[in-house]
């Protein structure tokens, strides 16, 4: 939860994911700011999914626009800007078999692992989801090793001042973000909330470090891995969030890639469909049969023109919700190249562009929520929208 501190409404949205879920989403975010909350009812608290405001703001990997990613440092800058949901973690495993927080198993490009002579012997070449990529890798690194290594900015020619604080933070693991988690909800005083990512599953899975199950322990030991349980778990590979659905009772989210793509998984058991398939309304009502909601690329809820314009809305939204699925959607960043064409500002890679306006272009398509480096851009452009 967040930003109640914005608008007296907060309760209102609050309950308008419920509202989503059943396929009212279209129009109930057709009203202004007050009428919907009017029109909400009261969720009241600890309502699990429901219990979150829409439009959803969720820090991605933290506030990676500002901080090194997927650190401490991040996720807590997040909280401060008023994410809602803090994505903590993309979770692979270490050799020893703990679960640590990094966007890719290849961490040459979020660590100063280069920096270390000691493992200069580990960088090495794999073949991963068939990209063949060099590097250095956390299956290959015990956790007490892995915990000598710093995190670094993984964009710097985008984020030069994040460079900055390249050396301060550690990996976190997954169960340092549990016990986190914690903390700052009695410091806070609300709900905190987080959004792991399993990463690669099938290819780990093949090297005997199966991930759901080492999540599902580790949500079973800390008592969050009921349904209402303010941890949302999420994967690019469907049966990876099928594994999830036997294990625990959380709530469940497939992330879609480009339409043109297929899921790893897919890839490997021979299944041909693509993610245009799982968009379909027959494939959609596939994935509420275990799921909860879908992270689609942006570009699947709105498409682009060949020069990287927004072109046309797809029928997505309607679609999910019509089966109850939620959409969080992926990833708003303040950044001219990773804006639509229309919205950028000048050429420059570092300099910010009319974020607000693809904001209020992308609510206006009723999603329940969306990814962003800048929670704090996202709250305030939440507020333009619900009370715009």
């Amino acid at each position: 939860m967040g930003s109640q501190d914005e608008h007296t409404d907060g309760t209102g949205r609050r309950a308008l994911l419920g509202a989503a879920m059943f396929g009212a989403g279209g129009a109930v975010l057709g009203l202004s700011g007050t009428a919907r909350a009017a029109g909400a009812g009261s969720a009241g608290h600890g309502g699990g999914l429901k219990s979150l405001p829409v439009p959803t703001v969720i820090g991605h990997r933290g506030a990676s626009g500002y901080r090194p990613e997927h650190t401490f440092g991040s996720y807590q800058l997040a909280l401060d800007l008023g994410a809602d949901i803090v994505e903590a973690g993309d979770l692979v495993p270490t050799r020893d078999g703990h679960l640590v927080c990094r966007h890719e198993p290849e961490i040459g490009g979020t660590t100063n692992v280069a920096d270390h002579p000691e493992f200069a012997g580990r960088r090495t070449t794999k073949v991963l989801d068939g990209v063949s990529t060099t590097g250095w890798f956390t299956e290959d690194f015990t956790l007490a090793e892995l915990k000598t290594l710093r995190a670094i900015e993984r964009i710097p020619a985008n984020r030069p001042h994040n460079t900055l604080y390249n050396g301060r933070w550690s990996i976190p693991t997954f169960e340092e973000v549990l016990t986190w988690q914690d903390e700052q909800t009695r410091k806070r005083g609300k709900q905190v909330w987080i959004y792991p990512e399993t990463k690669h599953p099938t290819y780990f899975r093949g090297l005997g470090l199966g991930i759901e199950e080492r999540v599902a322990k580790l949500l079973h030991q800390h008592g969050k891995d009921k349904r209402n349980s303010p941890v949302i778990l999420q994967s690019f590979e469907p049966t990876s969030i099928q594994r999830l659905n036997k294990l625990v009772d959380n709530p469940l989210v497939v992330l879609l890639s480009a339409a043109n793509t297929r899921p790893w998984d897919f890839v490997q058991k021979g299944d041909p469909r693509t993610v245009a398939d799982l968009i379909t309304p027959k494939g959609l009502r596939e994935i509420a049969g275990y799921a909860q909601g879908i992270g689609p690329t942006l570009d699947l809820v709105i498409t682009k023109k060949a020069d990287g314009s927004l072109d046309k809305e797809t029928t997505l939204v309607a679609d999910a919700h019509k089966v109850g699925l939620i959409l969080h959607p992926y990833t708003m960043r303040n950044e001219n190249p990773f804006l639509p064409a229309e919205y950028r500002r000048g050429t420059d890679a570092d300099a910010y562009g009319d974020v607000f306006g693809a904001f209020k272009r992308y609510f206006a398509t009723g999603i329940d929520g969306v990814f962003t480096d800048n929670a704090d851009t996202g709250v305030l452009a939440r507020a333009d929208f619900v009370n715009g």
